[in-house]
């Protein structure tokens, strides 16, 4: 049975025998410091690149055993020497990946692997610790929120192409019909009936793709204007129905957002949620009564609200309309106060939660110069940390 630790109280305890099961790797004297070479002529062994990923290496031995770690260079964020039966060895984290380095590499690669195979060891077993940092840090504001709008928003705009596309040639071909003669009788087919029910589903698809888009940059607009400000902030937000998502991002009562929010609603009601429930909703849409007058829709017309964007008996929906909800709401979102917000999440930045809690975002979304600056400056550090230009 695995132990059960406690922290910060099992610390210690938890820290002993980590060190105990990557023995002989033992933290570097000061001899290193006479051995500049080294440090700079240092080859990367081939079994040490399947270390584990390099911040697990970085939390084992920096954060939690308290290993030196002797800083930048040049194309390389950090270095950690170690001893290993009593020769030196650098974990390393460069530009070209982790590694762990030896004088030479050719002669050293089995002690290199002998070394990897202990650090794996050690990262299954402080696995508590990390998690511990994690839930540690998740109450923080020192956390970054990925940025994903740039894919999500491209399947939204590839399905609004396709439906575009579709519910043309459909137009253009609503008064064609196909003649086949078939043995002695002769079948008729109208193009046009296809090709409305393809943009249909097109439509479906896109309006699906619109609410998944949706939750994510509602979630970013709550960062970037400082209504969220740390990891337990965004975990509720994301936990949370998209209605309130979307209060969180935007002022209901600004203007037209009343009108745009009304509409969304009813169409996420009636159409995204009866078709992520299998066609059959919550509220009996997929049952009929019997009646004197034949089956029935359980659920009434007079009972869906807003008829606008409802089903009437099949899958069928006016999806023009819909389509059409989705175009203006999109250039309603970026309209107005929120206009330097699209520029950040188009970056492709991510969310710097620091940032969200020290006001920085918001200062920035006073106008669009201000976070153009801010995007500029934030471009060229992420380019500087990628190349590892210190």
């Amino acid at each position: 049975m695995a132990t059960q630790y406690t922290f910060p109280k099992d610390l210690e305890l938890l820290k002993s025998r980590v060190l105990k099961a990557i023995e002989p790797i033992a933290e570097i004297n000061d001899k290193i410091a006479a051995e500049d070479k080294f440090l700079f002529n240092a080859q990367r062994t081939n079994a040490g690149r399947s270390l584990p990923e390099y911040y697990l290496c970085y939390f084992l031995f920096v954060d939690f055993l308290g290993f030196k770690n002797l800083g930048q260079f040049e194309k390389i964020s950090w270095s950690i020497p170690i001893d290993y039966k009593g020769v030196t060895f650098l974990i390393e984290h460069r530009k070209m990946g982790l590694g762990v380095f030896a004088r030479n590499a050719k002669s050293q690669d089995v002690e290199a692997g002998e070394i990897v195979k202990r650090i794996h060891k050690a990262v299954k077993m402080a696995r508590p610790y990390f998690e511990w940092k994690a839930s540690e840090a998740a109450k923080q504001s020192q956390l970054n929120v990925k940025n994903h709008h740039r894919r999500l928003f491209e399947k939204l705009e590839y399905f609004l192409e396709l439906y575009k596309e579709a519910s043309q040639e459909a137009e253009a071909r609503s008064n064609e019909r196909i003649i086949e003669k078939q043995g002695n009788g002769t079948s008729i087919s109208f193009p046009a009936f296809q090709l409305r029910r393809n943009a249909e589903w097109l439509a479906l698809s896109a309006l699906d793709s619109f609410f998944s888009w949706t939750e994510h940059i509602f979630i970013h607009l709550a960062i970037l204007n400082g209504k969220v400000v740390s990891g337990e902030d965004v975990a509720n937000l994301a936990d949370n129905d998209w209605v309130v998502k979307f209060k969180k991002a935007i002022d209901i009562d600004s203007q037209g957002t009343k009108v745009f929010y009304d509409q969304l609603v009813i169409v996420k009601r009636q159409l995204r949620n009866y078709m992520t429930h299998g066609a059959f909703g919550k509220k009996g849409q997929a049952f009929s009564f019997h009646s004197g007058a034949g089956a029935v829709p359980l659920l009434l017309p007079h009972q869906k609200g807003s008829g606008r964007f409802s089903f009437y008996g099949d899958l069928g929906f006016n999806e023009k309309d819909v389509v059409e909800l989705i175009k203006q709401f999109i250039i309603h979102l970026w309209s107005g106060e929120r206009e330097p917000a699209k520029l950040y999440v188009e970056s492709g930045l991510p969310l710097i939660l620091t940032m969200a809690k020290d006001g920085t975002y918001r200062a920035a979304m006073e106008s669009v110069e201000e976070m153009e600056q801010l995007v500029d400056r934030l471009s060229w550090e992420y380019d500087r940390a990628a190349n590892m230009d210190w």
